[in-house]
């Protein structure tokens, strides 16, 4: 089936690239002043998801005139820099275009004395009759530097017409903390697949109550691109971004939120990879292989821990629309990284973070890809605990080593990767709907531990070939919403203590890592 004038042709969909895809829509769609989605992109079908108000996907020609005063910035999001001692990113969005973009910062909400000038990135998605009007989008972006380790700033966004400082405004001021200049107690949390809607928004709600020093998004973020299989059914709405940064605004305004991605971030109207629409909203460290064309990948240290953040759409056998795009750099990349940090100084674990899964047994199940280009090197250069999504449940491995369970880690136990393994941790739990485990097989978590027996389930083989296992490290499983909160503790007894949380706040798992115990 094809969508006139619209997509790809279902039989030349199948089998093609990203980077395929783009090349055709730019020359047979352009000139045809037609809206292309992520949908018709991958599949060949437009499917015509509307944008979720009128006032999200009015032209930007229609508001650009107002005067800024008028024009009220929203969606505040942090990220780190690569060094969380002293750099931070600041990122916003406007609903029409303004001039001279900046950001006030400060010690002291009251003196916001320090001004940095701001950039926009804006994107443009063309209107189809029909199904949607077209939609501008404006992102504005601060680079901050040179902070001072351990310290609160406070801080407001602003341009030409709108000055954050003035009387009226201070409600809408934020603050965030830099990182400690020596390792000191922290907590971070982590899910995958949240997207819009309660379910989402509860999950912000849980994060801000565990007060963490930022939060690890393991891709799957918005879910513009609504099913991101590559299959005619895609649909793409870009204004559901404007509904997921509104929403997220209340955390991410002070709780740097770390993203990578997953294959719903592919958006292939905005460049030949897909990642043009994240590398407008987001702005992460640019210490990766490829930081002005691969956004998901990258890594930063915080205190005592080194995190890696990877792009699996690289390695990916299930979904291939971008299977090999980083010609190999990626994962020399992550092999020199790993490498590093393992030789830093101060740094007692690493911990890696991507989106689709090394071991688990929901509806994706496993990568073949990513265990044959990535576990070989997490296990060379001993990661301590490896973080997924994909998979919209949480499930927790015993450690493994070489594909085999080392050690049994039941609730509350404590593993040394060294001597055990890995622990693989599936926090899919952030929002979206909800999977199911295979057939016959029961939820086992804190409170509710049922017999641990053997799982038929499977692993994506190159071709996309489904290849079956039977497997016993899968040990806690849940399937509700549900986010990690892990502790991180240096000085001469270190340890991560990794806690999963339900959505009402419930402990369902927790377990220790820690190195010679």
């Amino acid at each position: 089936m094809e969508t006139p004038d619209v997509g790809i042709p279902r039989r030349l969909a199948e089998r093609m690239s990203m980077a395929e895809q783009y090349e055709y829509l730019r020359a047979r769609v352009v000139g045809r002043r037609t809206l292309v989605t992520a949908g018709a992109v991958a599949g060949g079908l437009l499917t015509g998801c509307s944008s979720p108000t009128a006032a999200d996907a009015r032209p930007a020609a229609a508001t650009s005139r107002a005067p800024g005063s008028a024009i009220v910035p929203f969606g505040r999001h942090l990220a780190f820099g690569a060094d969380p001692r002293t750099r931070m990113r600041i990122s916003w969005q406007v609903p029409a275009a303004v001039r001279r973009p900046y950001v006030r910062v400060g010690l002291r909400p009251d003196d916001l004395g320090r001004r940095i000038e701001a950039e926009v990135r804006a994107l443009h998605t063309p209107g189809v009759p029909g199904v949607r009007l077209a939609l501008e989008q404006y992102y504005v972006h601060a680079a901050l530097d040179g902070l001072t380790p351990g310290t609160t700033y406070y801080y407001g966004v602003g341009h030409d017409g709108r000055d954050p400082a003035a009387p009226g405004h201070h409600a809408a001021l934020a603050s965030f903390r830099t990182a400690p200049s020596s390792p000191e107690r922290f907590v971070f949390t982590a899910f995958g697949d949240q997207g819009v809607g309660r379910a989402a928004d509860a999950n912000d709600d849980l994060v801000l109550r565990q007060k963490p020093a930022f939060h690890l998004h393991a891709g799957d973020i918005c879910y513009a691109n609504v099913n991101g299989s590559g299959r005619p059914q895609d649909g793409y709405d870009p204004g559901f971004w404007d509904l997921f940064l509104k929403q997220n605004e209340p955390v991410a305004r002070s709780v740097p939120w770390m993203v990578t991605t997953g294959n719903h971030d592919m958006e292939a109207w905005y460049s030949p990879d897909g990642y043009g629409g994240q590398l407008a909203r987001f702005s992460l460290p640019d210490n990766g292989f490829d930081p002005h064309g691969t956004p998901g990948a990258y890594s930063f240290r915080y205190g005592n821990v080194g995190f890696v953040a990877l792009d699996a759409n690289d390695v990916s056998y299930e979904i291939p629309a971008n299977l090999g795009h980083s010609g190999g750099r990626q994962t020399a990349w992550l092999d020199r990284t790993l490498r590093a940090l393992r030789a830093t100084d101060g740094v007692d674990f690493v911990v890696v973070f991507f989106h689709h899964c090394a071991y688990s047994t929901s509806q994706h199940a496993s990568d073949g890809g990513v265990r044959a280009q990535w576990l070989p090197l997490f296990e060379r250069h001993r990661v301590d605990l490896v973080i997924n999504g994909h998979n919209h449940v949480y499930e927790r491995t015993d450690p493994i080593r070489g594909g085999k369970v080392g050690r049994t880690v039941p609730v509350g136990g404590s593993t040394d990767p060294a001597r055990d393994g890995i622990v693989y941790v599936t926090a899919g739990g952030g929002g979206r709907d909800l999977y199911a485990f295979p057939s016959g097989v029961e939820d086992s978590y804190e409170g509710h531990v049922t017999r641990h027996e053997a799982v038929e389930t499977f692993h994506w083989a190159k071709g996309r070939d489904r290849a079956a296992e039977t497997v016993e490290w899968s040990r806690v499983r849940y399937t509700g919403f549900s986010l990690l909160a892990v502790e991180a503790r240096a000085g001469t007894s270190p340890r991560l203590r990794v806690s999963a949380l339900a959505q009402d706040g419930r402990r369902i798992d927790h377990f220790e890592v820690r190195h010679g115990g």
